[in-house]
């Protein structure tokens, strides 16, 4: 579903990572781990084709991919329910009922956004990819500001629901998600400090 063959990124012109191959099939989740600073976001906006890659070739279907950030990317003017009928109103799709299960926002339905906790937000954020079917995830710390119990429902979600229809993902995070996933440790492929090549992309 996502192939990966002799890539190198760069972050604002500078090279980060380099020579990295691997696929992550259909069903099946990739858990990129690294110390801060290592480029695990930079391989995620890379991969997802939101700035050029140095060399090298990321496949997947177009119109498959979806990059979610450390943003929440929420509207706190507008009610929970809005903020996903906006979400699925862009990508020409329903809201499915049951995504307000999965995130534990059955509750919170009426209430604006910028009245929930940081958590409740993280989780209607989240909920943005049980709306826009996207079948390719990038996924960057997906589960900052919540709590050990949202944390298992995100993934619980992750295996039962996006992996079990046949997505896949690739995520970048500290925790352990608990998904029988394989890890990448990107240490290993820290570009060399003379490395050459990057580009003058802005950064954003």
């Amino acid at each position: 579903m996502l192939q990966v063959k002799g890539l190198a990124c760069a972050r604002g012109g500078v090279p980060v990572l380099e020579n990295l191959s691997f696929d992550v099939a259909a069903g099946q989740a990739l858990v990129l781990r690294g110390p801060n600073g290592v480029g695990k976001t930079t391989l995620l906006r890379t991969l997802a084709g939101l700035q050029p890659a140095l060399v090298g070739d990321v496949t997947f279907a177009e119109g498959t991919g979806a990059y979610a950030s450390h943003a929440d990317g929420i509207k706190t003017a507008l009610k929970v329910t809005e903020n996903l009928s906006f979400w699925a109103s862009v990508y020409d799709r329903a809201v499915p009922d049951d995504v307000y299960a999965a995130f534990d926002l059955s509750d919170l339905r009426d209430r604006m956004a910028g009245t929930l906790s940081a958590g409740q937000k993280r989780r209607l954020g989240l909920a943005r990819l049980g709306v826009i079917g996207r079948d390719v995830l990038f996924l960057d710390e997906p589960t900052v500001s919540l709590d050990g119990f949202s944390v298992k429902m995100f993934a619980d979600w992750m295996r039962d629901v996006h992996l079990a229809r046949g997505g896949c993902a690739v995520i970048a995070t500290h925790i352990d998600l608990g998904l029988d996933a394989p890890e990448l440790e990107l240490s290993p492929f820290v570009a060399a400090s003379d490395a050459r090549g990057g580009t003058d992309e802005a950064f954003l």
